[in-house]
Formats: structure tokens, sequence, C-alpha cells
């Protein structure tokens, strides 16, 4: 599955200034990483979203809000898919965009991988 270089865009603009922000082609989508850990991306016209596990249940009543099925694991806590319609305006964008870059920023960062 491609993913939307418009809302890619969108996500880029909500994330200017970060410049620890790494961007990377994965789950057939865009992710943005923090410290080597995804925050946010863009899966066709979904925002993926990373939060922390045990807000999983209360974030899916969000508007637009459903369970990432990440490769055959469907409703793994800690990862939801944002329909467009919840994240329509720059502010809810804003507001996913914070709560992905919350959680990754509370994680350790991940040491680069070496090379072969």
């Amino acid at each position: 599955m491609t993913y939307s270089e418009a809302q890619a865009a969108r996500v880029r603009k909500a994330l200017a200034g970060r410049k620890e922000i790494i961007e990377k082609e994965m789950f057939g989508g865009i992710a943005f990483l923090l410290g080597g850990n995804m925050c946010v991306g863009v899966h066709g016209d979904d925002l993926i979203v990373r939060i922390e596990p045990a807000a999983t249940a209360a974030m899916l009543k969000e508007p637009g809000a459903k369970p990432f099925d990440l490769a055959g694991r469907p409703g793994m806590a800690g990862w939801l898919l944002v329909a467009p319609a919840g994240y329509r305006t720059d502010a809810a964008l804003q507001t996913w965009v914070a709560r992905g870059v919350g959680f990754a920023s509370s994680l350790p960062k991940k040491r680069p991988a070496r090379k072969r």
C-alpha cells in the first residue's frame, strides 16, 4: 500500500522545527522516528500514532481512531490508526502528533544498527 503524500506533508509541517525527527519508509507507509522510535506515520490516508499502551482503550474512543493491524497482529496496544476524519483540522492533527511525540520521547533512544 502506498501512503498519501499530502498527509505526509501535513505531518512534516506539524513536526517542523524538530531536527531529531527521521523519516523512514516502513509498514507500507512512511514513519517519523524520534530517537529511533516511531512516533507517527502515514499508512494510506490514515495516520499511525504510537501511544502509551495503557491509553489504547481510551484513545480508541477518539473520533477516527481504530486499532492498527501490524503484520497481522490486530489490536496491538500502543498503536493506532486514525482515519482522515479524525485529524481533518490542523489542531486535531497536532494533537495526535503531540501524543505520538510525547510517547516516543519517553522511550530510551535506540542505538543505530551496526553495518555488516
